[in-house]
């Protein structure tokens, strides 16, 4: 019997009539004369009684009429009530979308190369000396974008001439990057040349011109036509899902790979509105010391490759010299609190210690130490775009 209330088509109707009835009365009470609410009381009252007693197709049709009646008669029209429509799905829509940010999921763009090969920021490929490089055409690049991330950069000297200087970094719209440099041809006036899109971090120096990246990319003094000045594959940084709810039910984990806030931590050159994201290798009360075999000691234990999270940090070979973006295990650093083996880090209370895995690029803790638990926004979940063998859920690896 209940089914058959839940599938009839006269009760649905009924009841969102009834409903939105009910909205719109509440709404505009004070609006309407008391013989008016009266009218749409009583319709709202028998509505709501052949509901609730599961009256017959028959009765809930009638009842639904009258109350539509009433509603049109005593309710007052509201203007464009399709614009109104779509603006109420529109805003639970987007209040949706920022509860599941703020305490769910948030998005975040890497933007360093510090977690390297685990993870990725911007990187470059420099094809100006391979022969065999051709741009692809229009409808590839932008298949390689979509999936890849990939962004293919190329400008082709038009004649002889020279760079003569760059302008900085420039974010156009709060969210595509621009750059200009400018050349001579022949001797000739200055001509702009525009890279759209180009690597968050780089930077045209006006001397060398250069970008300044991992790659070390830099523009050539002079050139001939038909040489390219540019040709690089920008390759954006793994964006992620970093997880905001497992830490409001427990504590951070060791080897965990966190995103967390640069706020109230001493970095040189960094704003407090900035995101980092490293490996955690300190808890509270930890005492942190890196051994001359690359390896970290927590309060005396060392860490290996059978420690989990990091098979891959210390599976590296030890004959081998450390290599930027490469597992290398964690170095000591002149200009660090980690200079030698004997020296120590002591992680303060409700303090956190963190490492890059590119253990030769990384401005981590070895540098500017621990940092207050409040600046941890979450643990690395999922690396949803773009596609490659990073591709997937992050948990520590």
């Amino acid at each position: 019997m209940t089914l058959r209330w839940l599938h009839s088509r006269q009760f649905r109707r009924a009841s969102d009539l009834w409903s939105h009835a009910r909205k719109l009365r509440d709404t505009q009470c004070d609006l309407l004369d008391p013989q008016e609410l009266q009218v749409l009381d009583d319709a709202l009252q028998q509505t709501k009684a052949a509901l609730d007693r599961r009256a017959s197709d028959e009765t809930l049709a009638a009842r639904a009429d009258e109350l539509e009646n009433a509603a049109e008669q005593c309710l007052r029209p509201y203007p464009h009530p399709e614009w109104r429509d779509n603006v109420d799905v529109f805003l639970v829509a987007i209040a949706i979308a920022m509860a599941i940010r703020t305490f769910f999921a948030q998005p975040f763009k890497i933007p360093t190369g510090s977690m390297q090969p685990t993870l990725y920021g911007v990187t470059l490929q420099d094809r100006r000396s391979d022969p065999n490089f051709v741009m692809p055409g229009f409808l590839r690049r932008v298949y390689e974008f979509a999936w890849h991330g990939a962004i293919y950069h190329q400008v082709i000297a038009q004649a002889d001439g020279e760079c003569d200087h760059a302008g900085p970094l420039q974010h156009a719209f709060g969210v595509v990057n621009k750059q200009t440099f400018w050349v001579r041809y022949h001797g000739g006036p200055l001509t702009p040349i525009t890279i759209w899109g180009g690597p968050d971090e780089s930077q045209f120096d006006s001397i060398e011109h250069r970008i300044g990246l991992v790659d070390d990319y830099r523009l050539p003094n002079r050139f001939h036509k038909g040489e390219p000045i540019i040709q690089f594959v920008e390759h954006t940084g793994d964006h992620l899902f970093v997880d905001r709810l497992t830490y409001n039910f427990r504590r951070p984990k060791l080897g965990e790979i966190i995103v967390f806030k640069t706020r109230d931590i001493p970095i040189p050159g960094q704003t407090a509105d900035q995101f980092y994201i490293k490996r955690l290798l300190g808890l509270p009360g930890d005492t942190i010391s890196i051994g001359d075999d690359r390896h970290v000691r927590i309060n005396g234990i060392r860490l290996d490759a059978s420690t989990p999270h990091f098979a891959k940090v210390y599976g590296f070979d030890t004959n081998a010299a450390p290599r930027e973006s490469h597992y290398s295990g964690h170095v000591l650093q002149f200009g660090s609190q980690l200079k030698t083996s004997t020296n120590k880090l002591v992680i303060r209370d409700k303090h956190y210690a963190v490492f890059g895995d590119n253990t030769m690029n990384s401005s981590d803790s070895r540098y500017w130490g621990d940092f207050p638990e409040r600046n941890i926004m979450g643990r690395a979940f999922l690396v949803y775009w773009p596609y490659s063998t990073r591709f997937g859920i992050v948990t520590g690896r």
